[in-house]
């Protein structure tokens, strides 16, 4: 076993047994986790783009928004947020706006928007995830697809890995690795699946593709973003892991796949 995919495990062990908790506990807890998940992958795309100088008080409080609409309301109010937030972000981009020659105000909230929507409404989905029937285990099986796939690509690729999957994006990533890492995914779920009656193997197969699909494409969106950053990683929330947005970059696109799937199978 490689010596950093060693590392990796024995970091993300414990971190997962402490995710499982929080999940099964729901509610406000869990609430308030995915909140501050959130706040610092917005504040690790803030910091790569300090130069953008984005709004971030609009951001942030976008992002609390969006966590009391999913957890005290619902999809509706989740809608009426993202409503909100052109006007509010406007608002407070005049209010902070600077003379100076720099960035213009539309490349603010350009950027501002990126981290509201992109952050702002994985984190809604994944309260909104958790408050459906079955919700704790469908999202517990999609951050197992997400993650034990990411460790597929990952030994998977370093093994077998040929030919480059999006070398001007993330040059490591191989197309080998990423169908490794799109079986473990599927693979993955359809196992827990077995520990759960309610759970039949076509319906486990969707949310296992779903999740196979979207978490590689949400893994090379960050990567694309860091790369126009200019920067390897944006921080070390998760030591060995590397920051939120690197550790959260596939879960963001997969849970709100995860989330519409489970939504149309019930």
């Amino acid at each position: 076993m490689p010596g950093d995919f060693a590392q990796r495990v024995a970091v993300g062990v414990p971190a997962a047994a402490v995710a499982v908790v929080l999940i099964v506990l729901g509610g406000t807890p869990f609430a308030l986790t995915a909140l501050f998940l959130g706040g610092a992958a917005m504040g690790e795309l803030w910091r790569m783009y300090e130069r953008v100088n984005p709004v971030k008080l609009a951001g942030f409080v976008a992002l609390l928004a969006f966590v009391a609409s999913a957890r005290f309301g619902g999809e509706h109010q989740v809608l009426l947020t993202s409503v909100a937030v052109f006007p509010v972000l406007f608002g407070l981009a005049l209010t902070t706006a600077t003379h100076s020659g720099g960035p213009s105000m539309t490349a603010r909230m350009a950027l501002t928007a990126l981290g509201i929507y992109w952050i702002g409404f994985a984190v809604a989905h994944a309260v909104l995830l958790r408050e459906l029937p079955h919700g704790r285990d469908i999202m517990i099986n999609v951050l197992i697809g997400t993650f034990i796939g990411d460790s597929g690509a990952y030994l998977g690729g370093r093994a077998l890995g040929r030919r480059k999957l999006a070398a001007s994006i993330s040059p490591n990533k191989t197309i080998e690795g990423l169908a490794i890492g799109m079986v473990t995914a599927i693979v993955s779920i359809e196992i827990a699946a077995l520990y759960q009656v309610w759970l039949d193997f076509e319906h486990a197969l969707y949310l296992g593709i779903a999740v196979a699909v979207a978490a590689p494409i949400g893994d090379l969106f960050e990567s694309q973003v860091k790369r126009d950053a200019r920067t390897k990683d944006a921080g070390r929330l998760f030591g060995v892991h590397g920051g939120a947005l690197y550790r959260l970059d596939a879960a963001f696109f997969a849970l709100v796949a995860g989330y519409y799937v489970w939504m149309a199978m019930l």
